[in-house]
C-alpha cells in the first residue's frame, strides 16, 4: 500500500544516529518528499529553500521534530552550515516551464552558483553530494530511448535554454569537483515525475489536466499530441534517489519509468480517471518542446537495483485524489507570478 501522506506520529525520532544532510529546494515537490525519506531513515534534516517556488505547507508537518531544521535561504549566495554533514541533496531550482520562463536568471543562477555553493560547501565538510539534474540534458533527443552516453540536442539560446543549460552546467562542474578536488559526487537525471504536493497550475501536462478537468474546462494538448512522455511515481523516484547516494557510481544515471505514453493518450487517461465530460482541444507547440522522452534505465537496473514499482493508473488514483482534497482556492489559483 502507498502512503498518500506522512503522518508526524508516524516519524520516528532520530535517537542519536548523527547522520546529517542538507537538502536544498526542500520545501519544493520533490525536496519535501526527500525530507520525509531521509527523516523516516533517522536523518537529521537541514532543509533550505527560498520559497520562489517551494511551499511551506509541504514540510509544515516536519516543524516540531528534533531531528528536523528549516533555513530560509538562496542557495545563490555564499551556503554556511554550522557543524558536522555527512550528505548534501541539491534539489533547488524551478523546473516547470511555468517557472523558468518566468525567472530565467535565477535559474541560471541556482544551477550555476547554488550548484557551485553546494559543491563547495561539500568540498569543506567533506560530504558526499548528490546533484538534481533533467532529463531535459537531452534536449529534443534524437536518440531513443535515451541513454546516459547520449550528449543530446539542446538549443543553448531558445526559450528553454536556461533551464537546459543550467543543468549541463551543473554536471559539468559536479564532474571537476568530483576529478580535481576528489569530492564525492552523485547525479541523477530525473524524468517525468508525478505525486501529492505537485503545485496544480505549475505548466507540467499532468497538473494541468487534472487542474483543467476539476474545474470543468476542456483538456488543453499542445501540438497534434503524439510527442511522449514517461511518468515516475514520486515514492519510486525517491527511493532511486536514496540507492543512488548509497551507491559509488559517480557517473549520470537515469531515473524515471519507461513506460511511455503520448500526450494525446495520457489526456485521454485523465479525462477516464476523473469523470469529465469535456473534450481536448489543441493548441500550438511550444519552442523546442521535445517529441520524445523515455529512459533508458538500464544503469539503475544493473548498478542500483531500482526499477519503478509503481503503476500509472495507480499513482494516478493516487495524485488525483490529492488534487480533488485541495482547498476550491487552491484549484482555481493562478500561477505563482515573479518579480
Amino acid at each position: 500500500m502507498i502512503e498518500k501522506k506522512i503522518e508526524t506520529s508516524q516519524i520516528p525520532i532520530s535517537k542519536g544516529s548523527g547522520i546529517r544532510i542538507l537538502i536544498t529546494g526542500a520545501a519544493g515537490f520533490l525536496g519535501s518528499h526527500l525530507c520525509d525519506r531521509f527523516i523516516k531513515e533517522n536523518y537529521h534534516v537541514i532543509a533550505m529553500d527560498n520559497l520562489i517556488t517551494g511551499d511551506l505547507k509541504n514540510i509544515e508537518h516536519l516543524f516540531k521534530l528534533p531531528n528536523f531544521e528549516f533555513y530560509h535561504h538562496d542557495v545563490s549566495k555564499f551556503i554556511h552550515v554550522t557543524g558536522e554533514l555527512n550528505y548534501i541533496l541539491h534539489f533547488a531550482s524551478p523546473a516547470s516551464p511555468i517557472d523558468y520562463l518566468k525567472i530565467p536568471i535565477q535559474t541560471l543562477k541556482v544551477g550555476s552558483l547554488g550548484t557551485h555553493n553546494c559543491l563547495g560547501l561539500a568540498k569543506a565538510k567533506n560530504a558526499r553530494i548528490l546533484v538534481a539534474s533533467t532529463s531535459e540534458v537531452y534536449g529534443d533527443p534524437q536518440v531513443h530511448p535515451q541513454t546516459e552516453e547520449y550528449w543530446g540536442n539542446v538549443n543553448p539560446v531558445g526559450p528553454r535554454g536556461v533551464y537546459d543549460e543550467a543543468k549541463r552546467f551543473q554536471e559539468a562542474i559536479t564532474m571537476a569537483y568530483h576529478t580535481f578536488h576528489n569530492v564525492e559526487t552523485r547525479i541523477i537525471r530525473i524524468f517525468n515525475t508525478y505525486g501529492p504536493r505537485m503545485r496544480l497550475n505549475d505548466g507540467r501536462a499532468l497538473p494541468a489536466f487534472i487542474g483543467q478537468a476539476l474545474r470543468g474546462e476542456d483538456l488543453t494538448v499542445f501540438g497534434d499530441g503524439s510527442q511522449t512522455r514517461s511518468f515516475c511515481f514520486v515514492d519510486d523516484l525517491v527511493d532511486g534517489i536514496y540507492k543512488l547516494l548509497m551507491s559509488d557510481y559517480v557517473q549520470p544515471v537515469n531515473i524515471g519509468n519507461p513506460d511511455e505514453i503520448s500526450l494525446k493518450d495520457f489526456a485521454e487517461e485523465i479525462i477516464k480517471l476523473t469523470g469529465t465530460t469535456q473534450k481536448i482541444v489543441y493548441k500550438d507547440l511550444p519552442v523546442d518542446d521535445p517529441k520524445q522522452r523515455q529512459p533508458d534505465i538500464t544503469k539503475a537496473k544493473e548498478i542500483l537495483g531500482w526499477s519503478p514499482k509503481v503503476n500509472r493508473a495507480e499513482g494516478l488514483k493516487i495524485t488525483y485524489e490529492y488534487f480533488k482534497s485541495l482547498p476550491k482556492e487552491e484549484l482555481n489559483k493562478l500561477p505563482k507570478e515573479f518579480k
